[in-house]
């Protein structure tokens, strides 16, 4: 019994130390002379849809080894590599290594600190913003617009007036357009409701989307938003800003050459046929 127990001891030691042996470029298997590692194995399980995820590790490692093997035998079918396969390696390996970069760069730059000093600069050191609660109504023409005014200022409900006319998508309602801050309409828009006061209606506006009139319901100082409401936002901030310094060093570091103007007609880039295999 001692001798069994020690012998099956033993066994298990053996194999927990090769599980253990085992890294990145141990090969799974070959096909012909081409080997697939335990590496490639762990990218391409990564890389699967997230409803495969839930498989179990056993099914996966079956599955994923079969796929990995039935592509190299269509690989070493073609022969020669067709060149926008390379020219494809090239910018994934490219955008690969860039990625990387970047991570590295935003690895520790999220900091308390920082993030505190983009608040800081974002919103404690700026200055506060009116924002504006507006209704409208939209219509094609100025005469639909002008006709519009018309009854408003005659004495009808805007709201009323708005749900009749309006062809926006805030007509049912009335026009009601809620809280808005700078920047959040378009600009004819937004110079319309700066120059006027709580209560006034405004004369045909002309945007993009057709002609407006406006009525300006409220307006208000807005109130700077708590840390934790723009974390995430301000985090982001961090991260840019880090790869955006970091890029202008490389650049000035490296000697980067551009093509002369005219040496290019930019429609080549869509020329495909320049791909393939000269005859």
């Amino acid at each position: 019994m001692l001798k069994r127990t020690t012998y099956g001891a033993v066994c298990a030691l053996l194999i927990a130390s090769a599980a253990t042996a085992q890294d990145a470029d141990t090969v799974v298997a070959t096909v012909g002379e081409t080997e697939i590692t335990l590496g490639e194995m762990i990218v391409a399980k990564a890389q699967l849809p997230e409803q495969y995820q839930q498989f179990p590790d056993e099914v996966l490692f079956e599955g994923v080894l079969d796929q990995l093997i039935q592509q190299q035998l269509f690989a070493d079918s073609l022969g020669d590599t067709p060149a926008r396969v390379e020219y494809t390696l090239a910018n994934e390996r490219r955008a690969l290594l860039a990625g990387e970069a970047i991570n590295d760069i935003n690895a520790d730059v999220v900091t308390e600190e920082a993030v505190q000093a983009a608040y800081e600069a974002m919103f404690v050191d700026a200055e506060s913003q009116t924002e504006w609660n507006a209704s409208h109504l939209l219509v094609e023409t100025e005469e639909e617009a002008e006709a519009a005014l018309e009854r408003v200022e005659a004495g009808e409900d805007f709201a009323e007036v708005a749900r009749e006319v309006s062809t926006g998508p805030s007509g049912p309602s009335g026009g009601e357009l809620g809280w808005f801050g700078p920047g959040q309409m378009v600009g004819e828009f937004e110079t319309a409701v700066t120059d006027m006061e709580p209560g006034d209606v405004s004369g045909p506006v002309q945007t993009q989307f057709g002609w407006h009139i406006v009525k300006l319901n409220d307006q208000r100082m807005a109130e700077q938003p708590a840390l934790d409401e723009v974390r995430p936002q301000l985090q982001q901030q961090v991260r840019e800003e880090a790869v955006t310094i970091r890029l202008e060093e490389l650049r000035a570091e490296a000697d980067v050459t551009m093509p002369d103007e005219g040496a290019f007609d930019p429609s080549i880039i869509s020329n495909l046929d320049l791909l393939e295999p000269a005859e």
